[in-house]
């Protein structure tokens, strides 16, 4: 009569031997010593010996970076869009940006810097409030240098 510490043996072993068998992996050879435990999982062969390896907590979507916006092409402007070109200047609030008399709302700030000169793509926005109190607010499309 099995006991249940030998049935439980016998599934072990059952499944150890399914397991190799199906992933063409060599069980284990007579003599040589079996070094996992029953419902342990292989280790990453990129993280170090001894290590635990990191893994995101549950319901946490992985950290993907902002897509990087081309600044130097020329876009064709959108329904109702300008261009205007010209020199940026810097308004009187800081981090403030004029263009011929438009405050430019938005846009590359690797390009539109103090003193570039620049060719921007945008429609002006008369409805929008800032901070900025000077200039008619202009809401970049593209913008590149002149």
């Amino acid at each position: 009569m099995k006991t249940p510490r030998m049935a439980l043996v016998a599934l072990i072993a059952a499944a150890t031997l399914t397991a190799c068998a199906d992933t063409g992996t060599p069980g284990p050879s007579e003599g040589s010593p079996v070094t996992s435990t029953p419902g342990s999982e292989p280790a990453d062969p990129t993280t170090p010996p001894g290590a635990s390896p990191t893994v995101p907590p549950p319901g946490a979507s992985p950290t993907v970076p902002p897509p990087i916006k081309p600044s130097g092409p020329k876009v064709p402007p959108g329904p109702g869009a300008t261009e205007i070109s010209g020199t940026v200047t810097s308004g009187v609030e800081p981090g403030c940006l004029l263009l011929d008399g438009y405050q430019l709302i938005g846009g590359p700030r690797d390009v539109l810097t103090p003193g570039a000169k620049v060719t921007v793509t945008g429609k002006p926005q008369t409805d929008l409030l800032t901070v900025c109190q000077q200039g008619t607010p202009f809401k970049v499309e593209s913008a590149r240098r002149s």
